[in-house]
């Protein structure tokens, strides 16, 4: 189970998994629980996960928004970060997302690639969904 591919999951993908089931990422979380990759989260991710979730923008209570919640991180390894790196990025909100793919030696997949251009410094790997799918696939 150690060679299975870390990452972190940008909100980005997750809103967009919720709004359509007909994508790549919504493709992506009906993985999660399926031992083809590790995601990871910290509280500040799962806390953006949740803001951006309930700011009314999907089709779903914020009950429905706990329980998608509540099943990616039973199914993620969790992780405190006890040092920061700001600013790196050109969206400071963005960096908490590059501190946990860092702790957790993680990819990030998101939608936003070029916003994570300097993710490379500190030798993260960033994917898109569709690019994240099909080296999956070829893993497969």
């Amino acid at each position: 189970m150690n060679h299975l591919p870390r990452i972190v999951l940008d909100t980005n993908v997750l809103v967009s998994a919720l709004r359509s089931r007909l994508g790549v990422s919504f493709r992506l979380l009906s993985l999660v629980g399926q031992a083809r990759f590790r995601l990871q989260v910290s509280a500040p991710l799962v806390a953006e996960y949740e803001a951006v979730l309930k700011r009314g923008q999907l089709a779903l209570t914020d009950a429905q928004v706990d329980d998608v919640i509540d099943y990616v991180c039973a199914n993620s390894e969790h992780h405190k970060i006890f040092y920061l790196w700001r600013p790196v990025l050109k969206d400071p909100d963005d960096d908490f997302v590059l501190e946990l793919a860092v702790k957790a030696q993680a990819a990030i997949v998101t939608w936003n690639v070029a916003d994570f251009s300097k993710a490379n410094t500190l030798g993260i790997t960033v994917v898109d969904p569709r690019t994240f799918l099909q080296q999956l696939e070829k893993q497969a």
